[in-house]
């Protein structure tokens, strides 16, 4: 949606506040009156971007968590933290909460983050509507994550380290771009999704975008969406030279699946497991937790070897933004792929 459709529906929703400093940038999306930050002590995040979003700037905010989190990946989170209650999300694929059990959580806010449109603005209207309670859209894509984390900050009453970590964002991204050579050619990614491959990610997705900072392009293209269903058929007729994913069973399975390990990227050791714990480094979700995944994403795709100090920089990422740093050997071996 360009800038002019997104403002003509913007119009159609009345109780739609901006909250901007620049015309060109993001804006917030507020439907209710915001609390003083000073008063903000409860935050249910709409979903999982939102949620770690909320819980690196402010954990002690965050009441609970809108998606399922699994063992391993509470045991990468600070004690405090791990213990917060799966409540269910208001967006995405579905609300999963009952709006009484929301008004029963008693929060100050509700939080939402990622690309805003028409669909989502009458969401969080009827939410606010039927609730009274405030919600704040944060849009914005992972090149926006200084924004993000500076606003965000702000809202929540933390501005000051909303203002560092935008700081550490801007670093990770300007890393990012400047280890891509000007006019290379970026090689051409399945992103093999779910148990069986079978999903992935379509080019210029806000799924896809810590693959293009790191320099790869989806072989998924087309309208509407940012995931798609495919065929085992499809993805050979793409002959991909690298194949990513998230999920250890398909990374375990495919290498003696007697169709994926024809593919030349599996036949050329080019499948690659991506970290995914606490949250995904590719997505799932996409949201600022990409940022750690940026340097590993490019040395996967490009056949840079990444340096002995990688695990000292992913330990500095985790205690910086999630206040808490695993095990050297613990994050030694998922670097790995183990």
């Amino acid at each position: 949606m360009n800038r002019r459709t997104f403002l003509a529906a913007l119009a159609a929703f009345p109780g739609a506040r901006l909250l901007a400093a620049a015309d060109a940038g993001p804006r917030m999306r507020v439907f209710g009156s915001l609390p003083r930050p000073e008063r903000v002590r409860r935050v249910f995040a709409a979903g999982p971007p939102a949620a770690v979003l909320a819980h690196v700037l402010s954990p002690e905010r965050l009441i609970g968590w809108p998606m399922p989190l699994s063992p391993e990946a509470r045991a990468f989170l600070a004690p405090a933290v791990r213990e917060r209650p799966f409540l269910g999300r208001l967006s995405g694929r579905g609300s999963t909460i009952p709006l009484e059990k929301l008004l029963a959580l008693e929060p100050d806010l509700i939080l939402d983050t990622g690309t805003v449109d028409a669909t989502y603005l009458s969401a969080a209207e009827n939410v606010h509507e039927r609730t009274g309670i405030p919600y704040v859209l944060v849009p914005g894509r992972l090149a926006d994550s200084p924004w993000q984390l500076s606003e965000a900050g702000r809202l929540l009453g933390v501005p000051e380290r909303g203002a560092t970590l935008a700081r550490e964002a801007e670093r990770l991204l300007t890393e990012a771009r400047g280890a891509l050579r000007a006019g290379a050619r970026g090689p051409r990614v399945y992103v093999a999704r779910g148990p069986d491959g079978l999903e992935t990610v379509k080019e210029g997705s806000l799924n896809a975008e810590s693959l293009a900072l790191a320099g790869g392009r989806s072989v998924a293209d087309g309208p509407g969406g940012g995931v798609a269903r495919v065929s085992f058929e499809q993805v050979a007729a793409w002959q991909p030279e690298v194949v990513l994913t998230q999920d250890a069973g398909f990374f375990a399975s495919a290498r003696s699946d007697d169709r994926w390990s024809r593919l030349p990227a599996l036949r050329a050791g080019r499948l690659h497991l991506v970290p995914s714990l606490p949250f995904g480094w590719l997505d799932g979700p996409p949201g600022v937790n990409r940022l750690v995944g940026l340097p590993w994403l490019a040395s996967r795709l490009h056949g840079s070897p990444l340096g002995k100090e990688e695990v000292e920089r992913v330990r500095a990422f985790h205690a910086r933004f999630y206040g808490f740093s695993p095990e050297r050997a613990t994050l030694e071996r998922m670097l790995a792929g183990a």
